[in-house]
């Protein structure tokens, strides 16, 4: 387990369950290079077969979760309020078992024409196919075998829905009172092209490249629970049947109820009047939910045209400044609760949109004073529209759901060095620097989730890192090292999402290492972070209780290689 909780000592966390990771994957690529009269010719493909099966403790759900009562307690209880917490509950060592599948083909064909030629084009096709399904089992193991709940010891066992994909078909194991059971695909097709000018040789370099894509992202399967079960049958009520909203027939079967006989399947074309009439228990929320849901897409399609162009300027030797602009994407998705009805009229998304970053850059890369120095570096400005994330805010629901939440912009400089001196020979000095301005400019999620003028997440203002070495030699055999270095992290915040945020403290941490070497072989002590500084590198407040991810304590160590 890598979280710790700052409200304990350092390196230390509470955990009520094991935790436990079994990961095995197999990777294969392959190239094929040849020839096309004048075109160079390469393709690459690769495919990837992921399994994991992991124990994740829950317990962290007792911080956020309304329903926990449900799962672990002998009857109704309540929160402090205007009454008293009453009732009996047991211990919180709920853990999710889960297990996942991952298989990825991806193709690629790319032509290049000789690149002694003044105008010179690289163009192809990429086409990737993925498949994941993911099970998890969350559990209560001090649970229903040991409450009597409503008169009745636990409850029947459950099955998944029977409309679309599922990986087991039951029934749940014991002490399983909720299962997502889902499979996703993406299948992404591209095609390429670049076309690099000389515009005077040797000195100015123009660039034009564009990349057409088609993506369709799909979802199935189901997430169920035991709610209602305690009338002796498998209600599938108060679940997400992910294969009946997602598959694009027009209808949709309600599971919001635990009477069996108000879970009725309505058709595109009815009314959110009509849908109340025929069940006028339905809330208003509820209708409109179903109404929108039989519209809901049968995937998460996007296709459309990148774009990026660059100019290039040798103005002499040892110096390069560029210029370029550069557009990039990510896809949408599908989101489970899609439909939800939130505060201020916000409805979660069956679909969310790409998010796209248009870049603004120059930059250079010189090698000056008799190549003693190499100074590389780039000013930039980011434009980030329709930036997606994932939010956890039960005043919406009480699931995670992505969306569309802002737009933002992003200036920046960053750089990196290493200096030779001829007069000091042996030495070498080496660093990198990045400077970071982050703000959201307008949201898009209406519910004060997101607040403009804040920061992105993950985006220090400043980071650097400064590392000397020097070399010399003991006799005409061995040579020597010693070599120290500092590195520098700002501190940011974890989460554009309000609710969600925490800050990540910034750290400094020292190093170095020394050794000895010959042509066969070589030995070196090392120290690691030897301030021994708690360093935080990422932090996560979703269940409402910090969870940090903290960089190795103080570390000392040896090395010894032979080559042979």
């Amino acid at each position: 387990m890598f979280f710790a909780d700052p409200e304990l000592d350092e390196y230390e966390i509470q955990r009520f369950a094991g935790d436990e990771l079994e990961d095995d994957f197999n990777n294969t690529s392959w190239t094929l290079e040849g020839r096309l009269g004048a075109l160079e010719a390469v393709y690459t493909g690769a495919y990837t077969d992921r399994d994991t099966d992991q124990t994740v403790d829950y317990a962290d759900y007792l911080f956020i979760g309304q329903y926990l009562p449900y799962y672990i307690c002998d009857g109704s209880v309540t929160y402090p309020g205007a009454d008293a917490p009453s009732g009996t509950c047991q211990a919180p060592d709920g853990f999710v078992r889960s297990t996942t599948e991952t298989q990825i083909f991806t193709h690629e064909l790319r032509f290049n024409t000789p690149s002694e030629y003044r105008l010179r084009a690289t163009f192809g096709a990429f086409y990737s196919d993925m498949e994941l399904t993911e099970r998890n089992d969350f559990t209560y193991t001090t649970g229903f075998d040991q409450i009597d709940l409503f008169g009745q010891q636990g409850f029947p066992p459950n099955f998944p829905f029977t409309t679309g994909f599922a990986s087991d078909p039951g029934p749940f194991p014991p002490g399983v009172i909720f299962r997502n059971d889902i499979k996703r695909t993406d299948e992404q097709l591209g095609f390429f092209g670049e076309v690099n000018f000389d515009l005077i040789p040797d000195t100015l370099t123009l660039t034009f490249g564009t990349r057409y894509y088609d993506i369709e992202v799909d979802f199935e399967g189901g997430a169920n629970s035991s709610f209602c079960n305690s009338s002796g049958v498998d209600e599938n009520a108060f679940g997400t049947d992910i294969s009946d909203l997602y598959n694009g027939d027009g209808e949709f079967t309600f599971r919001g109820t635990c009477d069996l006989s108000r879970q009725i399947t309505y058709t595109q074309g009815q009314s959110i009047a009509d849908i109340q009439a025929i069940d006028p228990d339905l809330t208003d929320a509820q209708a409109a939910q179903i109404f929108n849901a039989l519209s809901a897409p049968d995937t998460a399609s996007t296709d459309g045209f990148i774009f990026k162009g660059n100019v290039s300027w040798t103005p002499t030797d040892g110096v390069l400044l560029y210029a370029t602009y550069s557009e990039g994407f990510r896809p949408g998705l599908l989101n489970r609760p899609g439909g939800a009805q939130g505060p201020d009229g916000f409805t979660v998304p069956f679909a969310i949109d790409t998010d796209e970053v248009t870049n603004y850059e120059i930059g250079w890369k010189t090698n000056l004073f008799d190549n003693q120095l190499q100074f590389n570096g780039n000013a930039f400005f980011v434009e980030v529209d329709r930036l997606q994330t994932t939010i956890f805010d039960p005043s919406i629901t009480n699931l995670f759901f992505s969306d569309n939440a802002a737009n933002a912009e992003i200036y920046g400089v960053e750089g990196d060095f290493i200096l030779a001196p001829s007069a000091v020979p042996g030495l070498t000095v080496a660093g990198a620097f990045s400077v970071l301005e982050t703000e959201i400019t307008d949201v898009l999620t209406p519910t004060g989730d997101v607040v403009s003028g804040s920061e992105l997440a993950f985006a220090p203002n400043f980071q650097g890192n400064l590392r000397a070495r020097y070399e010399w030699s003991l006799n005409t055999e061995m040579t020597a090292h010693v070599m120290p270095q500092v590195v520098y992290s700002g501190s940011s915040r974890s989460d554009i999402i309000e609710i969600n945020a925490a800050p990540v403290d910034s750290y400094t941490t020292v190093g170095l290492t020394a050794g000895v070497a010959t042509d066969r072989w070589s030995a070196e002590i090392f120290g690691e972070n030897l301030n021994n500084t708690y360093g935080e590198l990422a932090n996560n407040f979703v269940f409402d209780r910090e969870r940090v991810l903290v960089i190795r304590p103080r570390t000392v160590g040896v090395r010894v290689s032979v080559r042979y």
